[in-house]
């Protein structure tokens, strides 16, 4: 499966990203804003992980879909953004996304927000999308907010991170479907403007 933007490919993980995997989680400074993952990253972390997410896409009834970032200009895999915990009943799911460091500041991970976001709640037809930060990781808690996401709450010491060990405040933002729809041609436009920045228009 695919989705598409002006600069990327959104598609299901293959083993032979394995390289670009371990360069994008392999740096601390991506590493420590994510609960999983240890450090150092190695190739068999990558793989092992790349399989099991295969084996997700391959499930019947999926409560997850993780997408690799593909940036098209170079054929390379630049992160990861993923739906997780997809609850039918309640019409709500968590996101959550990463981007290797070397292409940080360029507007990769904002431009994946309305396909994913769209998927989410045209395809998938749920009610909200919720997605944590560890409190200190600004940020992405900027990301957040620019999105139209709401503050909903902190959840104190409750997730260890696995690459440095540390103990994190969990803070936790909410977004309805209703909320996306007033946000959506305004981030549009935000896009447009990064991507027109970064070619030097």
């Amino acid at each position: 499966m695919e989705l598409e933007t002006k600069r990327l490919v959104l598609r299901n993980p293959r083993i032979s990203d394995w390289k670009d995997i371990v360069e994008g989680i392999g740096d601390i400074g991506v590493s420590k804003n994510l609960k999983f993952g240890p450090y150092p990253y190695k190739k068999k972390d990558a793989i092992n992980w790349i399989k099991y997410l295969m084996g997700n896409w391959r499930k019947k009834n999926k409560e997850s879909y993780t997408f690799f970032i593909e940036l098209k200009s170079e054929g390379k895999v630049i992160g990861e953004t993923g739906i997780y915990g997809v609850n039918k009943k309640d019409k709500k799911a968590i996101t959550g996304s990463w981007i290797n460091k070397k292409y940080w500041r360029k507007g990769y991970l904002f431009e994946t927000k309305v396909p994913i976001f769209d998927f989410i709640f045209n395809k998938l037809k749920l009610r909200k999308i919720e997605s944590t930060a560890w409190s200190e990781n600004k940020a992405s808690r900027k990301m957040l907010k620019k999105l139209g996401f709401k503050y909903e709450g902190t959840k104190r010491k409750s997730a260890t991170d696995q690459a440095t060990g540390k103990i994190h405040d969990i803070v936790l933002y909410g977004l309805f479907k209703e909320e996306w729809k007033k946000m959506r041609l305004k981030i549009i436009k935000e896009i447009n403007k990064k991507i027109k920045q970064n070619e030097g228009f």
